[in-house]
């Protein structure tokens, strides 16, 4: 095992400084490289999960040592680090890095955000959209923000229902605002690849607060919207 991760660290080291430079233009690096956020800092916990996955490999049956599968461990270890991003990021500081103060005081929506996530009892994706909107009480943010405010808690290891509360909290918490409604639709393959086995079946959850919870309207005219 020593050697192993000695020589995946070697592997990791050797592949970073060869694609220092394309990190800055993604011009030359080779296929979901073009996509790593790996710093040298990050060496060592990548060489820990290819271990990791080396010996999952090994447990399904499989020869890590074959050619199609040589570079398996690390490109794995890649993507989890990608995929998983969202635990290197601070929603609340990306939120506040973009509020203004404005007298607007009517719904703002921003629908069919893509989000992709894994559920945290398999680690297997789900994915869908979600829909975020909020009614402003003297300050908005810019709508791009929503969208990355997804983005940083689906790229975590996630259940949809804590999801869902998680982004209607920062949006209150930042925003002060006189409502938030956030509403989430996704597939996931835990249900679709084993388990039941159910291909079409999709997971809606929601989170209110403010005037989407106590305005019939408010909530109706949301709801109204987002199935346009």
């Amino acid at each position: 095992m020593k050697s192993k991760s000695m020589k995946q660290e070697k592997t990791l080291s050797d592949t970073l400084a060869n694609n220092t430079a394309s990190y800055s233009g993604y011009s030359s690096c080779a296929d979901d490289e073009c996509f790593d956020d790996i710093h040298n800092s990050d060496l060592g916990v990548i060489a820990s999960m290819s271990d990791a996955v080396y010996s999952i490999l090994e447990g399904i049956g499989e020869n890590p040592e074959r050619e199609g599968l040589l570079k398996t461990p690390e490109r794995v270890a890649r993507a989890m680090r990608f995929l998983t991003k969202g635990y290197r990021q601070d929603a609340e500081e990306m939120l506040k890095k973009a509020v203004f103060s404005e007298s607007y005081d009517e719904m703002v929506l921003v629908k069919d955000i893509e989000l992709f996530s894994m559920c945290e009892h398999h680690m297997l994706p789900f994915f869908g959209k979600a829909h975020v909107a909020y009614i402003p009480d003297g300050k908005i943010v810019g709508i791009s923000k929503l969208a990355r405010v997804v983005e940083v808690y689906a790229r975590r290891l996630q259940v949809q229902e804590r999801l869902t509360q998680q982004i209607r909290d920062i949006i209150h918490d930042v925003l002060s605002p006189k409502g938030v409604g956030v509403v989430i639709e996704a597939k996931h393959m835990c249900m679709v690849m084993r388990g039941v086995e159910k291909q079409n079946s999709i997971t809606t959850t929601s989170a209110m607060s403010g005037e989407f919870l106590s305005s019939q309207s408010t909530r109706s005219e949301f709801l109204r919207l987002i199935n346009r």
